[in-house]
């Protein structure tokens, strides 16, 4: 993530949007999102509580403009003074490491998707917040369920904040002039419609680098299209299977349509790609698009970029998931309830709703209710990202999240697999068995 695109999106609130948003002003008082009238829980702040808190870096300005106002109101509200530091993507792993392995740093930590998971044994409950939340606001959707909670029980060890869908970004006259209405759902279509944009000089990009979410997404997507997993229900390693093998033959043949360099591509690379017109179909969240739409000099591609979701393959839906921003508190902090009150209070409705609104759809709310927000009846191209958190896939997917699973994502392993036989590293059924064997190590490592 650089803060040379970060710029850009930040052009896509606009200054209206984005004041708006950080002041609570008339959007607000015309809000559709309900709140049932729940008893708050008890957590009285400690005497002289202070908190530090880590985040990722925003890839749309009004994200950080809004998350920092909504901070500064806690602190006149309560007293409380708090640091928020927002670090870049491939950063936040690491950095959320070393502070669960020193045992000191940041209070508050929100980190990618499973990452509670992955450091569960450092972390406080925050069970009675999310039970509180998710009553207040219609209940909290399944794929915030999924990492929120620690699996087969009823505790929660993060509170995701939102999630970003990363569907299919096309060039709409691209995919007719190709003879396709919209990208198809098989992936013999797909195949024929990337040899297609690659004659046309208009190739499709998709990262098979070490990044957060395009990495993950794009391998994530060929197994789960081709039902395919890491794991099967009751948690045993099933990615050295016919299912994976296939997968990666097929990438063997579409991975030659690709432009070149993509499996050195991180988060940032498809978005640079698709504004200078060299690729016509990547995945994305909808940065790409309102940063595109805002700038006189790209409207024109802006106009003709369409939205999908991922194509289904062999799944019975489409195998989209979302990536998800998760909130652990550290039982290092001195101040455990302050921790907890501060992230109740940014999402609750005051806070949260203008938050949500400033992102134009980046991130995705968990919470039921907050699918009335003004964001979602806005451009109808941006519709498409409203009910990310309503996926049944996730990282680990078909098994139980666990600190192994999130240790497979952490260190790319599917990533990897899928990079590898692309580049002639290595045979389908060489990778398989590779990324098989690399999984078991983490999985003997978490049951010692």
């Amino acid at each position: 993530m650089t803060y040379e695109v970060t710029r850009r999106d930040a052009l896509a609130l606009g200054a209206s949007a984005a004041t708006l948003a950080i002041t609570g002003a008339s959007a607000q008082e015309a809000s559709k999102v309900k709140a049932a009238d729940v008893a708050a829980p008890s957590l009285p702040i400690e005497k002289g509580a202070s908190l530090r808190m880590l985040r990722p870096v925003r890839f749309v300005q009004a994200d950080e403009d809004v998350f920092r106002a909504n901070a500064k109101k806690f602190t006149d509200k309560t007293g409380v003074e708090i640091k928020v530091d927002f670090v870049g993507w491939e950063d936040i792993n690491q950095q959320t490491a070393v502070t669960s392995n020193s045992g000191a740093g940041p209070d508050i930590i929100i980190g990618f998707g499973d990452a509670p998971h992955i450091y569960i044994d450092k972390l406080i409950e925050l069970t009675d917040v999310a039970d509180y939340l998710g009553s207040r606001y219609g209940g909290w959707l399944a794929l915030a369920q999924r990492y929120g909670m620690r699996s087969k029980s009823k505790s929660w060890i993060g509170l995701p904040f939102g999630a970003s869908g990363g569907p299919l970004v096309y060039r709409k006259s691209l995919v007719n002039a190709a003879g396709f209405d919209k990208v198809p759902e098989d992936h013999a279509g797909i195949l024929e419609l990337c040899k297609k944009l690659k004659a046309a000089g208009k190739p499709a990009g998709f990262a098979l680098g070490n990044a957060v979410g395009d990495g993950n997404g794009f391998a994530n997507w060929l197994l789960w299209s081709h039902n395919a997993a890491l794991l099967d229900e009751e948690g045993n390693i099933i990615v050295n299977s016919k299912e994976t093998i296939a997968a990666l033959k097929y990438l063997k043949e579409l991975y030659p349509t690709f432009i070149a360099g993509t499996p050195s591509w991180n988060d940032v690379s498809n978005n640079r790609a698709y504004s200078s017109q060299e690729i016509g179909l990547t995945a994305n969240g909808v940065s790409l698009y309102f940063s595109l739409k805002n700038d006189p000099a790209t409207k024109a591609i802006a106009d003709d970029t369409a939205h999908q979701f991922l194509p289904k393959g062999l799944a019975s839906t489409s195998p989209m998931s979302g990536l998800t921003l998760n909130a652990m508190v550290f039982k290092h902090s001195p101040y455990p309830n302050a921790a907890k009150a501060f992230l109740q209070f940014m999402l609750e409705k005051e806070q949260y709703e203008p938050w949500l609104n400033a992102n134009s759809g980046y991130w995705s709310q968990p919470l039921a209710a907050y699918a009335d927000a003004a964001v979602w009846s806005g451009d109808p191209r941006v519709s498409i990202f409203k009910e990310t958190m309503k996926s049944a896939y996730y990282n680990g997917y078909k098994g139980p999240i666990s600190t192994a699973t999130g240790a497979v994502t952490a260190d790319y392993v599917l990533v990897q697999m899928c990079a590898s036989v692309a580049t002639d590293a290595a045979t389908p059924e060489a990778a398989a068995a590779e990324a098989e064997q690399r999984a078991k190590r983490y999985f003997r490592r978490q049951n010692r």
